[in-house]
């Protein structure tokens, strides 16, 4: 079980390159992978992201890949003379606008894109790729490490959470039994006070107190809750990314919950089931977090 939360980072070099990548991944429902590189290696992304998603399958991942020539040799500096001439020209057509002069710095050429490439049309993507791959592959080494322990700490969160919701389940199972015999002693009080003093044995009072006790009953929505319970610690053993379908069981779990407390009209019942589903929701946070 893995979280989607994590970290890695490779390196590694061949006889041209020296590449670093990193990895990072935040929660997000569907898989998204955001390369960022060199544009000269734009033809690899699609070799990236399936390598990515061959090891992770949910969440938003971000690669970014530096690369560095072997041995620190220069990277060539090449200048787009016609772009910096018309950047050039841009400016002075601005202060003929507003009629002063109006030049552009330094700083001005430096932060136009494409004006100054470093390395641009240097970069074989295929040579390239001899680095990259084993960094590549030594930053999901990492990330998977580390999203496993994110995932083990998660884990143990959620087995012992599951523990008090059966601990309430059981409050629950205890508590439904003695409603009906709640709900014949306020009949009994309200016929009273309405000056209708029936004899509790009377087949009218017998007949409504019945309805009303398979009205109350709950003992299909607890053996649902546990059933959901055991499948949700089934899941947790389970080798594939098991996130979806918790994400499911714990709609099915609140479900359940807020039947039992509309059937059973109770305020003792009541106030554990607003105690399960504070719980319950505690757990659905943390499931948005697993892959």
């Amino acid at each position: 079980m893995h979280s989607m939360t994590g970290f890695g980072r490779g390196a590694a070099a061949s006889e041209a390159w020296h590449a670093t990548v990193e990895i990072s991944t935040v929660n997000r429902k569907q898989a998204e992978v955001v390369v960022q590189a060199p544009r000269e290696l734009v033809e690899l992304e699609s070799r990236i992201r399936k390598t990515v998603l061959g090891v992770v399958s949910r969440g938003r991942i971000q690669v970014s890949i530096n690369l560095e020539r072997a041995g620190g040799a220069a990277a060539a500096i090449q200048v787009d003379g016609a772009l910096a001439r018309a950047f050039h020209a841009a400016f002075i057509e601005v202060g003929q606008s507003v009629g002063q002069a109006v030049l552009p710095s330094a700083a001005d050429y430096l932060r136009q894109p494409g004006i100054l490439n470093i390395g641009s049309g240097e970069i074989d993507a295929e040579d390239a790729w001899l680095a990259i791959e084993p960094a590549l592959q030594a930053a999901l080494t990492g990330l998977v490490a580390m999203r496993q322990s994110e995932g083990g700490h998660l884990k143990a969160d959620f087995l012992a959470r599951l523990d008090t919701l059966g601990g309430f389940s059981a409050k629950i199972a205890s508590d439904a039994p003695a409603r009906p015999l709640r709900q014949r002693e306020l009949l009994a009080k309200r016929l009273r006070e309405a000056g209708l003093d029936l004899d509790p044995a009377d087949e009218r009072v017998v007949k409504e107190l019945a309805l009303f006790a398979d009205r109350c009953d709950v003992s299909e929505e607890l053996t649902r809750l546990d059933s959901h319970c055991a499948k949700f610690r089934e899941y947790l053993e389970a080798s594939e990314a098991p996130g979806r379908a918790l994400d499911f069981l714990c709609q099915e779990m609140f479900r359940e919950f807020n039947t039992i407390g509309s059937k059973a009209n109770d305020a003792r019942i009541a106030h554990t089931i607003v105690e399960a589903k504070t719980e319950l929701e505690k757990i659905r946070e943390q499931v948005q977090n697993l892959e």
